[in-house]
């Protein structure tokens, strides 16, 4: 399902919502069904990489290697 982000044109309240294909979305705020789709804004860049770090440090701290790559993972036996 897609998230979209929506501004109602009966109280101007801007939401974002998953949608499905089949779905009729309606204000959560006025139960309008007025409503325009906006262009979403991207993901700022950079981010993902210190998520990654952050997750592998946690996981290397848990004892675990869930979050690294099999080149990453250390050599048994």
């Amino acid at each position: 399902m897609p998230l979209y982000d929506y501004q109602c044109q009966a109280c101007q309240h801007t939401f974002e919502l998953l949608v499905r294909a089949s779905t009729v979305p309606a204000c959560p705020k006025c139960g309008s069904g007025q409503l325009e789709k906006l262009v979403s804004l991207p993901a700022p860049q950079g981010k993902t990489a210190g998520l990654v770090a952050a997750g592998r440090a946690q996981a290397a701290k848990e004892g675990h290697f869930s979050n690294y790559s099999a080149k990453e993972r250390p050599k048994i036996g």
